[in-house]
């Protein structure tokens, strides 16, 4: 069944390339993202038990630029490999699914598409904060939400029938 395959050997590829990218993140980037934040407190802090407020600000729009992207990394690592999660998941029970061979393979297509683009476009909204990476990561996870619905619905339509 191809979208079984699809599902399943997409959900271990992303499994595999989420845990690479939050391995990677972890061991050359995390580090220094929360020394970064810390800094950034503890510059602010200083600054306002001096009463600089130009020197706050300055501390808290770095905090707030250094947390932005941290959270973001974070968000792109949990995102993939919860969403090859239910890959994984979908493709093992794609036969109790009421649809067509064409349709299930366009389903499994367009969610595995999905569940690949929205956490890049998360990743986008790191080096680019316009509309672009934000209508990306959204269109991606209507998708992602308009496959797995018509996926129950198949599954509802199987049982019934």
């Amino acid at each position: 069944m191809t979208a079984r395959k699809i599902l399943i050997v997409g959900g271990l590829a992303l499994l595999v390339w989420g845990m690479g990218y939050g391995f990677w993140y972890a061991v050359f980037a995390e580090h220094q993202a929360l020394e970064g934040m810390g800094m950034s407190l503890a510059t602010g802090f200083a600054a306002a038990a001096q009463k600089d407020a130009a020197g706050m600000h300055a501390a808290m729009e770095r905090y707030k630029a250094t947390k932005y992207v941290y959270d973001r990394q974070v968000d792109i690592h949990g995102h993939w490999i919860g969403l090859a999660m239910v890959l994984l998941i979908l493709g093992l029970a794609m036969g109790r699914v009421g649809y067509s061979e064409k349709v299930k393979t366009m389903l499994a297509a367009g969610l595995l598409a999905g569940a690949v683009a929205f956490p890049a476009g998360v990743w986008w909204q790191m080096a680019e904060h316009g509309a672009a990476p934000r209508v990306m990561a959204g269109v991606a996870a209507g998708l992602v939400i308009a496959a797995m619905g018509a996926m129950a619905m198949g599954m509802l339509r199987e049982r019934t029938e």
